[in-house]
C-alpha cells in the first residue's frame, strides 16, 4: 500500500512537471498533422514529428512504469497507446504489406483520432474551469482535424466528387457538425468512419453550445429592467417585499389570550 501510494504521488508529480511542455508539444503536433494531411508535409516536418512522437512515447512509457496497476492504466489510455504504436509499425521494413494504400489511410485515421484525443486531454487540463471555452476550442480543433482528414481520404483527384481544397473540406465538416449536411457523402471506408465520429461529436456538443448561447442571451435580457425575463435585481427586490409583507402580517396578528 505504501509503495502504491508513493507511485501515485510520483505519477502526479510527473504529470505536474510535464503538463506545460507536453501541452506545447501537443499544439505543435496538431500543426504538423494538419500540414502533412493537407499538403503532404516535408522532410523537416517529418523529422520534427518523429522527434515529438519519440518524446510522447517516452512520456507514456514513464507513466506506464510508474502506474501501480498496469491493466487499468492501459484500459484508460488504450487510444493513446494505439496512436503511439501505429507510427512504429511503419518504421519496420518487415511490415511491407502495411504500406498498401488502404493501410496507409488506416494509419492516418488512427493518427487523426489519436491527435484529437491527446489534444482533448491537454485542453481539459488547461481549461478545466472554463467548460464552454474548452468545448469551443475543442470543436475548432475537431473541425480542423476532421477537414484535413476528409481532404486526405476523399481528394477530388482520387474520388469522384471529392474535395478540391482544404477550404472545401472545412466547409463540409462544419456543415456536418451543425447537422446541416451537404450533397456529398464519403466513399472510402476511412472517410466514412471519420464522418461517423464527426457526426457523433456534433450530436454530443451542438446541443450544449446552443444551450450556452441561449442562456447567455436570456441572461442579457434579464439584466434589462424592461426585458421580457425577470433579472436578478428584480427577484431580489421581490424577495425583500415578500419578507416585509410577512413581517407586517406577523405584527398585525392579535396576541394570543393570556399572553
Amino acid at each position: 500500500m505504501a509503495s502504491d501510494h508513493q507511485r501515485w504521488k510520483t505519477l502526479r508529480q510527473l504529470d505536474s512537471w510535464l503538463d506545460t511542455p507536453m501541452m506545447v508539444l501537443s499544439a505543435i503536433w496538431v500543426v504538423i498533422v494538419l500540414v502533412e494531411l493537407t499538403t503532404g508535409g516535408s522532410t523537416l516536418l517529418t523529422t520534427l514529428g518523429t522527434v515529438i512522437w519519440i518524446i510522447f512515447l517516452v512520456e507514456f512509457a514513464l507513466r506506464f512504469v510508474l502506474a501501480p496497476k498496469k491493466i487499468p492504466f492501459l484500459k484508460t489510455n488504450w487510444l493513446t497507446a494505439i496512436a503511439l504504436l501505429a507510427p512504429a509499425l511503419r518504421l519496420f521494413a518487415i511490415f511491407r504489406f502495411l504500406r498498401a494504400a488502404s493501410a496507409l489511410r488506416g494509419f492516418r485515421l488512427v493518427r487523426i483520432v489519436g491527435t484529437a484525443n491527446r489534444s482533448m486531454n491537454a485542453l481539459r487540463r488547461t481549461l478545466e474551469r472554463r467548460k464552454f471555452g474548452y468545448v469551443a476550442v475543442l470543436t475548432l480543433l475537431v473541425v480542423g482535424l476532421g477537414a484535413a482528414g476528409m481532404l486526405s481520404f476523399e481528394p477530388a483527384s482520387q474520388v469522384q466528387g471529392g474535395f478540391t481544397s482544404y477550404g472545401d473540406a472545412l466547409w463540409w465538416t462544419a456543415m456536418l457538425l451543425t447537422s446541416i449536411g451537404s450533397q456529398y457523402w464519403p466513399v472510402t471506408a476511412e472517410g466514412r468512419v471519420l464522418t461517423v465520429l464527426l457526426s457523433l461529436y456534433g450530436f454530443a456538443t451542438f446541443g450544449y453550445i446552443t444551450a450556452t448561447f441561449a442562456s447567455y442571451f436570456v441572461g442579457r435580457d434579464a439584466e434589462k429592467k424592461d426585458g421580457p425575463v425577470a433579472g436578478a435585481g428584480e427577484l431580489q427586490q421581490l424577495t425583500k417585499e415578500v419578507r416585509a409583507l410577512r413581517a407586517e402580517i406577523e405584527r398585525s396578528r392579535p396576541a394570543p389570550p393570556g399572553s
